[in-house]
């Protein structure tokens, strides 16, 4: 890891802890916010390490792309926890037929940035 991917990899760790410090919840209730910066602190702990070894910089640019991601999409909506996507079973079809295989190809290529490792720790 380079030193810029370094620092930009910590600022994006103490961006996420200064976020968790001053978040508060869309229903305004303490119980609430409380629960989500537990939550915040909790993921970004988790995830940074998991992802601590990691080495390859292609892999590194995913990730640090995946948090800035989820920082956005949590501010933009006031909610910490990731949004899900919506797909009926067997709803991606592929033009050779319905394949379970396939589906679940597109399936996976259809996951947004911001899930990628969302289901990995759950």
């Amino acid at each position: 890891m380079t030193s810029t991917t370094r620092q930009e990899v910590l600022g994006l760790y103490r961006k996420i802890f200064r976020l968790a410090k001053r978040w508060q919840a869309a229903s305004g209730q303490m119980e609430d916010t409380l629960k989500e910066k537990q939550y915040i602190v909790n993921e970004a702990r988790t995830l940074f390490q998991k992802n601590k070894k990691i080495t390859d910089m292609d892999l590194i640019k995913q990730c640090i792309d995946e948090c800035t991601a989820r920082i956005e999409i949590g501010l933009h909506y006031q909610i910490p926890y990731p949004r899900p996507i919506h797909l009926p079973p067997m709803g991606l079809t592929t033009i050779q037929g319905r394949r379970l295989r396939s589906q679940e190809k597109l399936r996976t290529l259809s996951k947004p940035l911001y899930l990628k490792s969302h289901d990995e720790i759950s």
